[in-house]
């Protein structure tokens, strides 16, 4: 009777340390959780523009609405002359992992920028911000202008691997990743890595030489600058908007 009591109190026991380790490792797997998405800087919230403003501009265009958490472009179908509809981030960042979803309309064009300068000498974001490219690669023309023009390139410049993209109306999530201190930058869409970059070194320099960009006073100068997301005439959406330092 005794040796049966003893092994019922030592099964008790290694029960219940067993169950305190399991405890402990779930806590502990949760404050990883915990901390990693701490990392994250949450750009857009799907409530609010708090952060963000028209290029140049003071506050938000009327364009840009919130509609189901999402941040909605829908340009006037009477473009006012001069109208810029652009958005950037109030504040600037350097080294950095990006991550958004993208909705394109059919047959539309967008992108999204990095390393923008605000300054009366620049009147649109590209002129400063490299792209990665937004579009609907079915019906858009610049799909068919080649490759570096296709949805996730780096436009102008790197083509991206292959065409991973979502049917029109439909979300794609991107992250970009831009790294001046590892010399790299990095597109995923949809879970596929398209492309890798140089970055702030000679390669890149001679990237922008074979591209249109060549010889523009200010492009992919600023290593610290704003994300900005590109009106270029057609509806688009963004949302989950967040960055993580590097």
């Amino acid at each position: 009777m005794l040796a049966c009591a003893c092994l019922v109190i030592l099964g008790c026991k290694e029960k219940k340390e067993t169950e305190t380790e399991a405890a402990a490792e779930a806590m502990e797997t949760a404050e990883m959780g915990e901390t990693a998405e701490a990392e994250w800087i949450v750009l857009f919230d799907g409530t609010s523009f708090d952060g963000w403003k028209g290029y140049n501009q003071q506050g938000v265009p009327d364009a840009w609405t919130i509609e189901d958490g999402a941040m909605v472009l829908t340009p006037p179908e009477q473009r006012p002359e001069g109208a810029n509809y652009n958005l950037v981030t109030e504040s600037a960042y350097k080294n950095f992992v990006l991550s958004l979803e993208w909705q394109i309309s059919e047959g539309g064009n967008s992108g999204v920028f990095w390393g923008v300068e605000e300054l009366d000498r620049f009147g649109q974001p590209y002129e400063t911000g490299p792209e990665i490219q937004v579009l609907d690669n079915e019906k858009h023309p610049d799909a068919k202008a080649g490759t570096t023009h296709q949805a996730g390139a780096l436009y102008d410049m790197i083509a991206p691997a292959r065409d991973v993209t979502n049917p029109v109306g439909e979300w794609n999530t991107m992250e970009i990743t831009v790294d001046y201190e590892g010399q790299s930058g990095k597109v995923v869409l949809n879970g596929t890595e398209l492309l890798t970059f140089p970055l702030g070194n000679e390669a890149w320099d001679a990237m922008v030489a074979d591209s249109k960009f060549d010889g523009w006073e200010g492009f992919g100068k600023f290593p610290e600058g704003k994300i900005g997301l590109q009106d270029h005439g057609d509806k688009v959406a963004f949302r989950n908007i967040k960055l993580k330092p590097l």
